[in-house]
């Protein structure tokens, strides 16, 4: 039976590289599973595969997006299964790579049937938080949905937002159509989970902050200033530093508010991850992870 390899893990541990040895080793591309390095001219900032690291291997959704695109995870679910089913006629083995929590649990678990919302729903839910901003849309979500208000994230505006056009879409509440099912998958999936002790992994966090900059992260964000509404750009680093440049932060503030937001994001992934028993956990160094994913590999192959 073919086989899925997840490298899983928080910001900064160090997917990255490791992801492509393993790849290296396995003969296999790398499917990103990293929402924020889908689209393109934010590579700085969302820590993208350089150019040297996509020639040495194949990637996928790295990239493939403008900036105003709209995507999803139940978009991303369909369209991986699509091109797995397609690799996997080549290839015993595919690499799969990221952070982004919702994106894998689609892939690997599956998600609820939810309805498509339509462009003029989005656009209106969209306006209206132009106009009036989250918190009042998040005191209505209270009101059409109380139960998901209790467990989401409210500062998370897309997902609150999102709850809302499928409220105002079908009349019933978004809680309704998450039902949690597990889907089975015609393949096998083992998940590697790469960690570090916490202050080796928050030392990685804030250089890589200063490295970013020196790369020319501001240029970056400079250039993408007129798309700041779009939820592609809603997202650590860039917040802060359009504060900045619109004046209303010090640069060094804004700096010292991302590298805080990253190691909260951070911990908030490795809260998710955790409750997933099926992950096997790695320091990114341990030279033991080969050895046991190729032995893991040998054994699905016998069933």
């Amino acid at each position: 039976m073919k086989t899925l390899i997840v490298i899983l893990g928080p910001t900064g541990v160090g997917k990255t590289e490791l992801s492509l040895q393993i790849a290296e080793q396995f003969g296999s591309c790398i499917i990103s599973a990293d929402s924020r390095q889908f689209y393109r001219d934010i590579p700085i900032g969302t820590a993208a595969p350089t150019p040297e690291q996509l020639a040495r291997v194949k990637h996928y959704f790295v990239g493939t997006l403008g900036l105003e695109d709209y995507y999803s995870a139940a978009q991303y679910e369909a369209d991986t299964l699509q091109l797995l089913a397609q690799l996997f006629e080549q290839q015993e083995v595919v690499v799969m790579s990221g952070g982004s929590m919702m994106y894998i649990d689609a892939v690997c678990k599956g998600i609820d049937d939810i309805p498509t919302v339509t462009d003029e729903t989005r656009q209106m839910v969209h306006s209206r938080y132009e106009a009036e901003g989250l918190e009042s849309l998040v005191s209505e979500l209270r009101l059409l949905d109380p139960a998901y208000y209790e467990c989401v994230d409210r500062k998370n505006t897309a997902r609150v937002l999102h709850a809302l056009e499928i409220c105002y879409q079908t009349g019933q509440t978004f809680t309704s159509f998450r039902t949690g099912k597990k889907k089975l998958r015609p393949f096998n999936i083992i998940k590697v989970g790469l960690n570090r002790p916490r202050p080796e992994l928050f030392d990685r966090i804030n250089l890589r902050v200063s490295a970013m900059m020196d790369e020319g992260l501001l240029a970056e964000v400079r250039r993408v200033l007129p798309f700041r509404n779009c939820n592609s750009l809603n997202t650590v680093g860039y917040k802060e530093l359009f504060n900045y440049l619109e004046g209303e932060w010090e640069l060094d503030f804004a700096l010292d508010r991302m590298r805080k937001n990253t190691r909260v994001y951070a911990k908030k992934q490795l809260t998710w991850f955790k409750r997933d028993e099926s992950v096997c956990w790695f320091h990114p160094e341990e030279s033991s992870i080969f050895d046991r994913l190729h032995d893991a590999v040998a054994a699905y192959k016998k069933i």
